[in-house]
């Protein structure tokens, strides 16, 4: 599969969900920047029809190889990131997955059960991660069962596979020298940040900061209903220097446990 047209379908997908990312490019772009893409993330379940290997398959066959590894432990995740071995454009893959075996029987069943009614042949796919939501149309008293207990599998349950969030790359915009800047604009802007844990995420010391504005809200059909829920949001990173005089190209686990945070519907309400 060609790389180029891999992440050229995973932004068509992406910005019809996240309306805002679209925006936020133009505005960078409006500004004289070129926009190049950090990273991006993506969100599954650690059952093995659709777990982290799985998911990062069509990556590994398109030149990536695995780098670091992250546990969240409130959260219930592990996560793995990929990077390029000789594309230094090349977005980061950010894949994270959701620790069934750590969540009630009665989640268990009911992921189980969406993924048994899900076609084999469609999971073995490459492209699974350009066909989004590959089972039923959702119930919306399943979602709010979900949500009590785990956000993530509720956004998962709607959303299906694609692209978390595509994260702007700051260290490369020519009209902004620190990720301070940027939110600032975003804000002057009308756009809302996610401010749990801060609204700059990281720090120089760690080597990176972060901040995101909140998942857009949109329409969502479900068996019973038409309700608003989140769907994606739009990332910007800032990346310093180690030792080696290199850029880190790494995460930081506690700041990607609130970046996580975009997404929840509670942050939409404050």
């Amino acid at each position: 599969m060609n790389l180029t047209y891999f992440f050229e379908e995973l932004w068509k997908q992406y910005s019809a969900k996240t309306p805002s990312a679209e925006k936020v490019k133009s505005l960078l772009e409006a500004e004289g920047n070129k926009v190049f893409n950090d990273h991006i993330a993506i969100r599954t379940f650690n059952d093995p029809r659709v777990g982290i290997d799985v998911l990062a398959r069509p990556f590994i066959e398109m030149g990536y190889e695995a780098k670091g590894e992250y546990h969240f432990k409130a959260k219930k995740l592990y996560a793995k990131h990929f990077e390029h071995t000789t594309d230094t454009d090349a977005p980061k893959i950010f894949i994270s997955e959701l620790l069934l075996e750590e969540l009630s029987n009665e989640l268990q069943e009911i992921i189980g059960s969406i993924l048994d009614q899900t076609d084999a042949d469609t999971l073995s796919q490459n492209d699974l991660l350009l066909q989004g939501r590959i089972w039923n149309t959702p119930s919306y008293t399943t979602y709010k069962r979900l949500l009590k207990e785990s956000e993530y599998a509720a956004w998962l349950y709607v959303n299906g596979f694609c692209s978390n969030h595509f994260t702007v790359d700051v260290n490369k915009l020519k009209t902004f020298s620190t990720l301070n800047e940027v939110n600032t604009f975003l804000k002057e802007q009308g756009f809302a940040m996610n401010t749990s844990g801060g609204e700059i995420k990281g720090s120089p010391e760690q080597l990176l900061e972060q901040s995101s504005i909140l998942a857009d809200v949109v329409k969502v059909e479900f068996m019973e209903s038409t309700e608003e829920i989140t769907s994606c949001y739009y990332e910007f990173s800032y990346r310093y220097l180690n030792d080696n005089q290199r850029i880190f190209t790494g995460f930081i686990a506690g700041s990607a446990d609130k970046i996580f945070e975009s997404t929840d519907m509670k942050l939409q309400q404050n």
